[in-house]
Formats: C-alpha cells, sequence, structure tokens
C-alpha cells in the first residue's frame, strides 16, 4: 500500500495515493462523520510519517526507563533533600476540552518535566510530548479535533516551555546575567510571543495533520484495532527495553566508561524532526556538531568541559542569523537554489502524480 504514496512527505491520503479530503467527514458540529468516513476509506500515512510515530513512541518510554536507570538514585536523593529542608469548569463549545482534560494535560507536563529535563541537561536533545499527549486524549476523547490540539498544548507545549525556561537559565547563569532580569526578559518575552501568535495565526501544517489523526479520526482507526498501523504499537515496547540493555551493558563492562554515555533517548528524538526538516538538514548538523565536538574534545578537552554549552548556544545564535540573513538577502527576492539537497526525496520523480490513470510527462505510469 505504501507505494501509492511518497516516501517523505507530511500529507494524509487514501488507499490509491490521493490526498484525503478530510472536510468531507466534518460534519456541521466540526465532529468526525463516520458514515463519511466509512465512504472514503481509512486515512494512510507516508512511510516516514509512519515510522516518526513509532519513534516518539519508543522514546517517550526510553526517556522514563532511562532517567529511571541511570539517574533514579540521584533524583530520589534530590527529592528526599527537598523534603527535609522545604516542608473548573467546562470550556465551551468551541474548545471542546472538558475540565478534567484539562488537568490530565498539566499532571503529563509535570510529571515529565524532571525526565526529559534531565535528558535536556545532559544531552541538550528534548524528547516530546505531542505524540503521547494527542494519542491519550485520541483515546479518552474522541472525535474532538480542537479538545485534541487544546489537551497537545497544555500538556506538551507546557512541559516545553518550562524546559525552554529552565535552558535560558543555564545560559544567564554561564553568562553571568541576574535571575532577576532573566525571568523578566522570559515574562515579557513570553507576554508578546503570545499576543503576537494570536494575532497573526500562523498555519502549521503538522499541527493540522496531528489534530485530524489523533482528535478527528482518533487513534483507534489508525494506530488500534481499527486502523492499518497497530504494529507501531511495539515501538513502546522496544523504546523500554533498549535502554536496559544499555544499562545491562553498563553493568556487564564497568570499565567501559563510553558504554554509559550511550544515550537511546537522544538516538531516538534525533529523527523525530524528519518532518518537516529532511535529510540534507541533518547530514549538516552532523557533519558540524560531529567535527566541532571531536577537534574541542580531542585537542581542548578543558576548554570543551567548561565551554561546550556555550558553545551550542553559538551555534544556534549563528543559525538563527543565517536564517534572517539568507532570508532578507535571498527569500525576499524569491531568490533559490536548485541542487539535490532542494527535491523532496532527493528524485527527480519524488513529484510525480500517485493515483493510477494520472498522466505526467517524463513520470511512470501506474
Amino acid at each position: 500500500m505504501a507505494k501509492n504514496f511518497p516516501i517523505f512527505s507530511d500529507g494524509l491520503f487514501t488507499s490509491t495515493g490521493q490526498s484525503y479530503n478530510i472536510s468531507a467527514i466534518i460534519d456541521p458540529k466540526f465532529h468526525i462523520d463516520i458514515d463519511a468516513y466509512d465512504r472514503q476509506g481509512p486515512l494512510y500515512l507516508s512511510t516516514i510519517f509512519a515510522m516518526i510515530y513509532g519513534l516518539n513512541f519508543a522514546c517517550l518510554t526510553a526517556t522514563v526507563v532511562h532517567v529511571f536507570l541511570f539517574h533514579g538514585r540521584d533524583i530520589w536523593q534530590l527529592s528526599k533533600s527537598a523534603f527535609k529542608y522545604k516542608k473548573m469548569d467546562y470550556y465551551n463549545e468551541q474548545l471542546q476540552l472538558p475540565w478534567w482534560g484539562v488537568l490530565l494535560a498539566c499532571g503529563i507536563a509535570v510529571f515529565f518535566t524532571l525526565p526529559i529535563g534531565v535528558i535536556t541537561a545532559t544531552t541538550n536533545k528534548s524528547p516530546g510530548l505531542n505524540v503521547i499527549t494527542e494519542y491519550i486524549i485520541g483515546y479518552l476523547y474522541p472525535g474532538f479535533p480542537v479538545a485534541n490540539i487544546c489537551f497537545k498544548v497544555y500538556g506538551y507545549i507546557s512541559m516545553k516551555q518550562a524546559i525552554t525556561f529552565l535552558e535560558d537559565f543555564k545560559l544567564g547563569h554561564y553568562m553571568k546575567i541576574p535571575p532577576r532580569a532573566m525571568f523578566m526578559a522570559q515574562v515579557v518575552g513570553t507576554i508578546i510571543s503570545a499576543l503576537e501568535a494570536l494575532g497573526l495565526v500562523p498555519s502549521d501544517h503538522m499541527f493540522y495533520d496531528a489534530s485530524v489523526i489523533w482528535g478527528l479520526v482518533g487513534p483507534r482507526r489508525i494506530f488500534g484495532d481499527l486502523g492499518h498501523y497497530s504494529a507501531t504499537n511495539w515501538f513502546f515496547l522496544g523504546g523500554a527495553v533498549a535502554p536496559i540493555l544499555v544499562w545491562l551493558a553498563h553493568k556487564a563492562f564497568p570499565d567501559k566508561d563510553w558504554i554509559r554515555l550511550i544515550s537511546i533517548p537522544v538516538l531516538l528524538s534525533a529523527s523525530l524532526n524528519m518532518l518537516p526538516a529532511t535529510a540534507v538538514n541533518y547530514t549538516s548538523w552532523v557533519v558540524i556538531g560531529f567535527a566541532s565536538g571531536f577537534i574541542a574534545y580531542r585537542y581542548h578537552r578543558d576548554w570543551w568541559s567548561r565551554h561546550n554549552y556555550v558553545l551550542s548556544g553559538a551555534l544556534e545564535a549563528g543559525l538563527a542569523f543565517m536564517a534572517v540573513f539568507l532570508y532578507l538577502c535571498l527569500g525576499m527576492w524569491h531568490v533559490g537554489l536548485e541542487w539535490w539537497g532542494s527535491e523532496s526525496e532527493g528524485c527527480p520523480l519524488a513529484s510525480c502524480p500517485t493515483a493510477p490513470g494520472v498522466f505526467a510527462k517524463g513520470c511512470p505510469t501506474l
């Protein structure tokens, strides 16, 4: 079936490879029309899209197990020290989310902030909760896409913003910026960005697709017993088992310090941005990151141990500067570069029709 779809795409498809007509399965109350859904047929994903969801499942369980095994004792000791020294109505119909959904989303954000914060602090890579929050509310409250979006925002974005705030404080500590000044900058920036987002309402294709997959259609019709992607649920088990294997290897060979440095959550989460990012984004990231890290660690190990976080911030600042610079110099004037890295799948036939009977010059006929 996957041969009918592009390999690398964030689109939603019918079994014949045509774009899925979402508007045809939505009733006037913005709820799924089951009869219309049955007439149009099941919703299908591209290969990379389905794999990314599976890796999300694995990354979530791997994060919890990895932190429990490698950092559980430290967390327990710090928690005991902390305790020792430091003694709604329903939303309106437009948002669709009941009060218990808000409380559950907040609970998920609070629970996962610590383990994901540990992974972020030690690896500078943050696993996300976007998929699992969509999965949970999709099962508990199916058929409500707006409620799914709100639950995702409260459960995932809240945790993500907490981690981002902590990253800011850590960078401010390195740069010797007073904590109160950092906090005021965060609060003012948050207020401005919220007003800007509310006024502009930026479009996000992946966010829209996720609301359809998890909210409107529901996980049961895609990843459950009524769907075609139920096998991806095995990624939950795989993600939980992988850190255990690393931990056992570390216990079996305690003299091999490098084994402890293997982080399964980082290995899994590294590929979760493949949509909308492409392979060329990852190759450039790997080359720059590996080259700078290897040189600094190999020849200036003392400097690397003190300034690696600052180096990471400098690389991110350079990326942001180049993004603005290229937009002002090239993007505004509609200047583009045609090369193999700009192809959607690195293949000149990637834009060919995937529906049977559709003809295009230079493309094969299905």
